[in-house]
């Protein structure tokens, strides 16, 4: 079990966010139960660790095992949203609890989630971060490993990004917008096995691939984008708006689409540098790996513990958010930008800020 520990975040508006912990249950075999407002994690009828609820504000499970009914139930009360992923990170489903939403801000998300060019214009400014962000953390390689990697090659594709980005910036339709992304993301994508530069045998990125995926770093990436996905419905649920009605994703059941929308701008500086810096750093090898008899790649109970650990400790770091320019944790980042979209569309800013890292 990890916990996330806890930091504070004064807005611009004087309020003060508190960034609760997250529990992330790990272990194939653990039950999680309910001792008056105390989580209490079992394995047969041994007691592993107690966690008070209070200091909640998500719990992340990576099991089949699950949890009480009366924990789920204390969960609801207490404002602490429950999401339960598969051993290697993908998305089942969550538990939100009664509505922090006010009606009148989801109404107009709603609104601009039928409206294709209302919704155009905020998934252009996140494909905009993605694609800054992505081209950000090229040049950073370009400029600290000269010796060690293809500079040439990164250098075409930074230039190549530079001009989807102007294609961004004048693109009107979603299916455009969709379009000029998907072939960002391949020729960003295309540079990803030069910036990994420990491990380069064990750690051959190749290709993306998902579902499932079928290469180590492949299933670092899944693994820590779900994660993250967690991370931003919970703080688009928080300020009030709804996960699951996005801009740019198509609605479906069970998919919570406007997180995946934000998720778009944090998948370079946030998930592929943290999953780059694991590999880099040879905080994860090969042993923390498991092929199952589809193909799949999957990380071991050891390996989620142990990235995990370091993805609370990434969290913690604190940064000058570009916007704001306010210094803050970096888990809170989701909790700001949730807020800076849901005052965009009560009509407070003229435009929804992503964030564009620097």
């Amino acid at each position: 079990c990890i916990t996330v520990s806890d930091r504070l975040y004064t807005g611009s508006d004087r309020r003060v966010k508190v960034l609760k912990n997250t529990l992330y249950v790990t272990s194939p075999d653990v039950y999680v139960g309910k001792q008056g407002e105390t989580i209490v994690v079992k394995k047969d009828k041994a007691i592993l660790g107690r966690v008070p609820l209070h200091n909640l504000e998500n719990v992340v499970l990576f099991n089949y095992v699950g949890m009480s009914l009366a924990l789920l139930e204390e969960c609801h009360g207490m404002g602490v949203s429950v999401a339960y992923l598969t051993p290697n990170g993908r998305l089942i489903g969550r538990f939100q609890g009664s509505s922090k939403g006010n009606i009148l801000l989801r109404r107009v998300q709603y609104r601009i989630s039928d409206d294709p060019e209302a919704s155009c214009n905020i998934a252009r400014n996140m494909i905009l971060a993605k694609i800054y962000n992505q081209k950000w953390i090229m040049e950073r390689y370009i400029r600290q490993y000269e010796s060690r990697i293809d500079t040439k090659h990164l250098e075409i594709e930074s230039k190549q990004l530079g001009v989807f980005l102007s294609r961004v910036k004048e693109c009107r339709s979603l299916d455009e917008l969709r379009g000029i992304e998907g072939i960002a993301q391949e020729r960003y994508f295309s540079c990803f096995d030069e910036m990994i530069l420990n491990q380069k045998k064990e750690f051959i990125f190749g290709t993306r691939s998902r579902r499932p995926p079928m290469t180590r770093v492949n299933a670092l990436l899944s693994f820590y984008y779900s994660v993250m996905g967690n991370d931003l419905a919970s703080a688009l649920e928080t300020v009030g708006l709804d996960s699951y009605a996005g801009f740019m994703h198509v609605d479906r059941p069970g998919r919570i689409s406007l997180a995946l929308d934000m998720l778009e701008e944090f998948r370079g500086c946030v998930v592929d540098r943290f999953v780059l810096s694991l590999i880099n750093q040879r905080i994860v090898n090969a042993k923390d790996f498991v092929i199952e008899s589809s193909g799949a790649v999957v990380l071991t109970e050891m390996g989620r513990k142990k990235t995990l650990i370091k993805w609370r400790e990434r969290k913690n770091e604190v940064i000058t958010h570009p916007f704001l320019n306010e210094k803050i944790a970096w888990g809170l980042v989701p909790y700001v930008q949730a807020n800076l979209l849901a005052r965009y569309l009560r009509g407070d800013l003229d435009a929804y800020p992503p964030f564009f890292w620097k």
